[in-house]
């Protein structure tokens, strides 16, 4: 299986991750070069612990912890220890890059005063029985030979070809995910690959009761409710997981085991299919319109609602990434509209009702025009208005440039 998405790196880069083959000399090596990395991440986890200790006792002789001193670190942890040495150091130092990276993240948030619920929290250990594998390798650290990955360190690897990737990659990252199955994910440099031109718009609200609500009814997405079908399974395993969950100290047993993996793989079965009915979905909207205007709704604070259970199922964050960048690889012109107001602005006049609607009236009714629309298909009208697209095909929505009145 082969997965395709946008790197976080910036445009002209993708992810083309493929399903791994490995052989048990292989599967010991991979978990060997992982002890080694998390020895590494626990020592930069410490190192900048003391650090910062040592500055909030001595103010004036304050200490420094990023990558050139992490690196010191590593490079005189392994002239001294022949375990750390025998492994490959492109690993070692990736994940140094990974921990200073992480712990950045985590000061800029502490200087930007971010609620703590915002902010990312500072690098913690990693345990054994917790932390899954994931190793980063650079073009120093692999190479492509007879359609086998050839790992730093002897590691070989048989990679399961589902398509070809579209140039050399200049990184791959090796992981293992719950279920045990190893992937890797190579970094690639794409090209946009522009579809043709239809001349059409399209506004898109998200929402619970539909996924999506479009000014085109026939690109409307129904709420899928994969997590609904089988939410009664999950709950058998995660009952045999409460029965059976072992003391504080203990080793799990083997029935205990066995029911969290039948659990990991059913999540990750429903995270796949709201997946593919994004994807599928993003695919049909982008080829059939030019431009798409689309409401940039943040469904993070839905979990702390009565609705939390059906928006989590409804996958809106999901649904919107796979839009954007769909529109990106494929050339169209994506456009994010700010949610403010949305569902009280009237899409045939710009007039703005002087109460929220409550989320059981689902019809709008302007009081300046008396036009009157289902209050989903209104607020995607209005993403066209916000956007500044000329609404084509989309009926009622007021021409640009037209003057708002203000409700009575």
């Amino acid at each position: 299986m082969a997965t395709q998405q946008k790197a976080s790196e910036g445009a002209g880069r993708a992810r083309y991750t493929y399903r791994l083959r490995v052989s048990s000399a292989a599967r010991t090596a991979l978990l060997a070069e992982w002890d080694r990395c998390r020895w590494v991440w626990n020592e930069c986890v410490a190192k900048s612990r003391a650090v910062h200790a040592h500055n909030r006792a001595h103010p004036d002789g304050r200490l420094t912890c990023g990558p050139a001193q992490l690196d010191k670190m590593l490079t005189e942890a392994r002239a001294r220890t022949p375990w750390l040495r025998d492994g490959a150091s492109v690993p070692q130092q990736q994940i140094i890059r990974d921990f200073a990276t992480s712990r950045s993240k985590a000061l800029k948030d502490i200087d930007k005063r971010l609620p703590m619920r915002q902010r990312a929290g500072m690098p913690r250990v990693k345990k054994k029985r917790e932390a899954l594998p994931t190793l980063n390798y650079t073009t120093r650290g692999f190479r492509l030979k007879d359609g086998r990955l050839h790992l730093a360190g002897g590691i070989v690897l048989t990679v399961v070809w589902s398509r070809e990737l579209p140039s050399a990659p200049s990184s791959v990252r090796v992981y293992q995910d719950a279920l045990g199955h190893w992937y890797a994910s190579f970094v690639v440099a794409t090209e946009a690959r522009p579809l043709p031109a239809t001349g059409a718009v399209l506004g898109v609200d998200w929402g619970v009761r539909e996924t999506a609500t479009t000014t085109s009814d026939a690109h409307d997405l129904p709420h899928a409710e994969h997590g609904k079908r089988a939410a009664q399974r999950l709950a058998r395993y995660q009952r045999m997981m409460a029965r059976r969950r072992p003391a504080k100290g203990q080793a799990a047993s083997r029935g205990y085991r066995e029911a969290q993996r039948q659990t990991a793989k059913l999540h990750k079965k429903v995270a796949r299919q709201r997946q593919d009915t994004a994807r599928k979905w993003a695919k049909r909207v982008v080829r059939d319109h030019d431009a798409i205007a689309v409401e940039d709704f943040r469904p993070k604070f839905l979990a702390r609602t009565t609705m939390a259970r059906k928006a989590a199922d409804a996958a809106i964050g999901a649904t919107k990434t796979a839009l954007v960048e769909m529109g990106r690889k494929h050339g169209r012109d994506i456009r994010l509209v700010h949610p403010a107001h949305t569902t009280m602005d009237c899409a045939s006049c710009g007039a703005r009702t002087k109460h929220a609607l409550p989320l059981s009236e689902r019809t709008y009714t302007c009081t300046a025009c008396r036009a009157v629309s289902p209050r989903d298909k209104n607020s995607a009208r209005v993403m066209l208005v916000r956007a500044g697209l000329h609404p084509a095909g989309a009926e009622g929505v007021r021409p640009p440039g037209a003057l708002l009145p203000e409700a009575a």
